[in-house]
């Protein structure tokens, strides 16, 4: 059982008013529960494997994914086009374990403590896909092609740019799951106090 980052990326062009520029954005957050059961922190984590998000080939514990949107404006200076706006919209989507709401005491603080722990992790990859998201519009912002009549070229050199700041993320991602995954780990460290406890 792991917890993985899974993340998609859409993207939307809008016309926008010349005057238009680049503003302070805020990203949104979802959660997502899905419901087990259980009434010690072994029938949890059993209900866990039966009932978590299916990624890949098994079921994790929890992932990270995310929706992002642009509104963008391309400009025409010269003979070269220029990206003048570039502003994201940004949702984080986090996919969580819910415990019945009746748990023992003793099983509860167990509980607590170990999606205390997932929460962390998984908020460690919305940072990073935050800071993408920062890194792309800094990026975009200005972004500018030489001899592009038109604007033909521009998008599709944006795309080359832009997928290695991706490409970066997901290292950064898999790197972090590889050392919060390893024995000894801090996953494995909470899943082995969550069904060794009550």
């Amino acid at each position: 059982m792991k917890t993985v980052f899974l993340y998609a990326l859409m993207v939307l062009v809008l016309t926008l008013p010349a005057a238009a520029s680049a503003t302070d954005w805020q990203p949104s957050e979802e959660v997502k529960p899905y419901a087990i059961t259980g009434r010690t922190g072994m029938e949890l984590y059993q209900s866990i494997g039966e009932r978590g998000p299916q990624v890949g080939p098994g079921r994790v514990i929890a992932h990270t994914t995310f929706k992002l949107t642009w509104t963008r404006k391309y400009e025409q200076q010269g003979s070269a086009c220029t990206l003048t706006f570039a502003k994201p919209k940004l949702i984080i989507i986090y996919t969580l374990p819910k415990a019945p709401g009746d748990l023992p005491a003793a099983t509860k603080a167990s509980w607590d403590s170990f999606l205390a722990g997932v929460r962390t992790h998984e908020r460690w990859h919305g940072e990073t896909i935050i800071e993408m998201v920062k890194e792309i519009e800094a990026l975009s912002n200005g972004f500018s092609v030489a001899n592009d009549p038109g604007c033909k070229k521009i998008r599709p050199e944006l795309t080359v740019r832009l997928g290695e700041l991706s490409n970066k993320q997901r290292q950064q991602g898999r790197d972090f799951d590889r050392v919060e995954m390893s024995e000894g780990g801090n996953i494995q460290q909470l899943i082995l106090k969550l069904v060794n406890g009550p």
